[in-house]
């Protein structure tokens, strides 16, 4: 059963409700459509944190650029002026939200406009990263889009964020290979074969047999 949801226009600022972090962005195209049966649109935008991203209004919530608070600086405060309860609160849920962009898989492995072959293709590209040395450090870039992500995290804290994206990358691979072999099994052997052997190895660690 399809239902209505807010349309945007080429020009529109708006903000993810999902993604606070993203900043603001801006339409820069938009197509209408039908996805699972739902009223929605396909828009690019172009937002000034992480650049330009290809979302569905199916699965996204979006908000106007004015009907939602901006995303809270990191920026502890200065001087000896101590912090109120509600400046703890907004420090916590801001780290809690800043975390799930760690844990995500970005939208190249998940995005449902794509072919089922290249999201499998893209997820396994994903076993590149190690949670050692600068492999860590360029995962954590990828995926928070910061700059620096050892200035507001440390190292532990970052192995910890990626021993929990490993668990949904390995999910989200068995579910994903394990659709693509039952419906293209040619498709998911070249698949496979063009992986590198870390991600071969990790295929056959998640068993997606099972």
């Amino acid at each position: 059963m399809s239902r209505l949801v807010r349309e945007w226009n080429i020009g529109s600022k708006v903000r993810h409700s999902g993604c606070p972090e993203w900043g603001v962005g801006v339409v820069t195209a938009a197509q209408s459509l039908v996805q699972e049966g739902v009223r929605c649109q396909r828009l690019t935008i172009r937002f000034d944190k992480v650049g330009s991203k290809t979302i569905s209004t199916a699965f996204a919530n979006l908000l106007g650029a004015t009907d939602a608070p901006s995303f809270p600086s990191f920026e502890s405060p200065s001087g000896n002026t101590p912090m109120s309860s509600t400046d703890s609160i907004l420090n916590r849920e801001e780290k809690a939200a800043t975390e799930e962009t760690f844990l995500r898989l970005p939208e190249l492995a998940t995005d449902p406009f794509t072919t089922l072959p290249k999201r499998a293709a893209a997820t396994l590209a994903l076993y590149r990263f190690t949670p050692s040395g600068a492999s860590l450090l360029d995962w954590a870039v990828m995926q928070s889009g910061m700059r620096d992500p050892l200035s507001r995290y440390n190292r532990h804290e970052l192995e910890t964020l990626f021993s929990r994206f490993r668990q949904n990358l390995d999910a989200h691979a068995r579910k994903t290979l394990k659709e693509l072999k039952k419906l293209d099994a040619a498709a998911f052997s070249q698949v496979l074969a063009q992986a590198t052997p870390e991600a071969q190895a990790a295929v056959r660690r998640i068993d997606i047999n099972r």
